[in-house]
């Protein structure tokens, strides 16, 4: 039986729907909360009640109306998200002036999510997706801080005068697809383009390929447009003298309305290409221009109706007109080496793409559709190197997922990417997932060796950048860590929130401590239930004499992972320099974790 409230009457078998309503939801608690409570009650409630009536206040101004108010949180709801944001603004501001006044450990400070969503309504209460998102989004704050849906996003970027940093698509909790989050830049935490600059060029032709739209009106033909961008992003990506955006930054355009400038802007790029696929029976079309955003000028733009066994000239014809355009000098076996496909068959490539992307989805369910895909893949062309790695990585993921018992996935592994580079030992994701492997199972070297070569053969994989600076973090040399996770956060400009603890972690072994301390929270707004920043801002508020907020962060850490111990951070940190490891048991140890 289904759980929750009843929306119609199955006596009269007639449903009768409560009323529904687009609104926004702002969802607001109090940072440390439990904290606050136990070291002063009285103190805590009264303070509560000023300021919960502050928000109200400022509600009221803003034309919105206070939904419910139980225990820290607040619930209120605006028919425009722009009254809403502004509310959210103002209410900060003024509690952060209020809390300038108590002392630092008895400051409260409130974290606000804002959403725009359908709900469903029941006299004065709000259900729904619409109201959950708003709370998840208060969670992904940081104290005094406020972040706000894509829904929000798309309708305040050009309406108010704030900055915002986009935090990506995040995965949040009963919420089935991952949500567009963005991070509102207060006046106080902004970057100023005064104080900072644009970011600038890189020294070289600098690209973005955005997702290829869709044009078939047909949903089961993603995959296919998907492909098409990723695989001119793979062959742009292997030429040195281009710099190439990672495949991950432009998918976050997809399905969204953009402004080429903004894009290059945000991406820190000259040029961007996008396009689009119609595929239908035994054709394709693809149309596709190539934008100057400096100028915003066409450099080229064509379009092409082909056959569909013409696909792979029609990508490297694709490819070709780009390096001309922007003026990009190769040399013959360079050319050859970008170009190489690794198949002939088309049913094999289909299969491929299939199974590439099952992989993006993440879900233990999907990397078994991706098995299946690479599986067959392979058995349409066994010399087909591509599938090889797919296959491999399905592995490698099962395996640092947890999704499976067998001991044996990483061999598996292993095995597939050397037989992919016995087949082709140009391909560059071939040596990234051996590197990968080997780091796993803490192969330091080896992992090292090959993905320096991943990087030779591909030097705009933002990945491998930062997985080989971690890497160098495990061997004790975090200074050059730094320049390598940096290089791929440029390379991959909405990065995975683990290219921020890989930094964090380079700064702590440098004993830049304030550097890493602030690094390491803002992985902590991504994603406050990640368990190895939380580890190491115990070790260093340990290190620094701050013990009560290494104790908090342990017990944050107990409570993310209640079998965490000295024993097991011991068996998880791969560090060759025995004298740093104990340095870091004895600080968890003076913080709290048992043995």
């Amino acid at each position: 039986m289904a759980s929750g409230p009843d929306l119609y009457d199955e006596s009269s078998m007639e449903r009768e729907y409560l009323p529904r309503k687009l609104t926004a939801i702002l969802s607001a608690d109090v940072k440390g909360y439990s904290r606050l409570m136990g070291e002063d009650e009285d103190g805590t409630v009264r303070t509560l009640a000023a300021y919960r009536e502050v928000m109200s206040n400022f509600t009221r101004k803003h034309r919105g109306r206070v939904v419910d108010s139980p225990g820290d949180n607040i619930l209120a709801e605006f028919g425009s998200v722009v009254d809403a944001v502004r509310c959210a603004v103002e209410i900060q501001e003024e509690l952060k002036s209020r809390n300038a006044e108590l002392p630092e450990n008895r400051r409260m400070e409130f974290r606000i999510g804002i959403n725009l969503g359908d709900v469903i309504v029941d006299g004065d209460r709000l259900y729904g997706d619409g109201v959950n998102i708003a709370a998840r989004l208060e969670g992904l704050a940081e104290g005094g801080g406020i972040c706000i849906s894509g829904t929000v996003y798309d309708q305040v970027e050009n309406k108010l005068a704030l900055q915002y940093e986009h935090l990506g698509e995040q995965a949040v909790k009963n919420i089935r697809k991952p949500v567009r989050v963005y991070r509102v830049q207060m006046a106080a935490d902004a970057t100023s383009l005064e104080a900072t600059g644009e970011p600038s060029l890189p020294d070289r032709p600098s690209i973005a390929v955005l997702p290829f739209v869709n044009m078939s009106g047909d949903p089961e033909q993603e995959y296919f447009s998907d492909g098409m961008t990723e695989e001119i992003i793979t062959s742009l990506s292997k030429i040195p003298n281009l710099f190439v955006i990672a495949r991950n930054s432009v998918f976050t355009y997809k399905e969204r309305p953009v402004k080429v400038q903004q894009v290059a802007k945000d991406l820190a790029v000259r040029y961007v290409l996008e396009g689009s696929v119609r595929k239908a029976g035994e054709r394709v079309r693809i149309t596709a221009q190539l934008v100057d955003a400096e100028t915003g000028g066409h450099l080229w733009a064509e379009r092409y109706d082909r056959e569909i066994k013409d696909v792979f000239k029609l990508q490297d014809e694709v490819t070709e007109k780009i390096i001309v355009a922007l003026r990009v000098k190769m040399e013959k076996a360079e050319t050859d080496r970008v170009m190489r496909r690794g198949t002939e068959n088309l049913n094999a490539y289909d299969c491929a793409l299939r199974g590439r992307a099952y992989v993006h989805r993440q879900t233990k369910e999907a990397i078994a559709e991706a098995r299946k895909m690479y599986e067959k893949a392979m058995g349409l062309d066994p010399q087909f190197a591509v599938a090889y790695v797919g296959l491999g990585w399905t592995y490698c993921l099962e395996w640092l997922m947890h999704w499976g018992q067998d001991p044996r996935s990483l061999d598996r592994a292993t095995e597939l990417a050397q037989r992919a580079i016995a087949l082709d030992e140009s391909l560059p994701s071939a040596y990234g997932l051996l590197g990968n492997v080997y780091l796993a199972s803490k192969q330091h070297e080896q992992a090292k060796a090959q993905l320096e070569t991943a990087l030779v053969l591909d030097p705009n994989d933002a990945d491998s950048h930062a997985s080989l600076g971690q890497i160098l973090n495990w061997m004790g040399s975090p200074e050059k860590a730094i320049g390598l996770i940096k290089k791929a956060m440029q390379l991959n400009p909405h990065y995975p929130v683990h290219y921020i603890s890989h930094l964090g972690f380079a700064h702590f072994l440098t004993k830049q401590y304030e550097e890493a301390v602030a690094t390491l929270q803002k992985a902590l707004v991504r994603n406050p239930d990640f368990l190895g920043p939380h580890l190491l801002l115990a070790i260093i508020f340990s290190e620094t004499k701050r013990i009560d907020e290494a104790r908090a962060e342990v017990a944050e850490v107990l409570r993310i992972d209640p079998e965490s111990s000295l024993q097991a951070v011991k068996r998880a940190l791969p560090l060759k320099d025995e004298t740093e490891l104990e340095m870091i048991l004895e600080a968890l140890g003076r913080a709290g974790l048992k043995p």
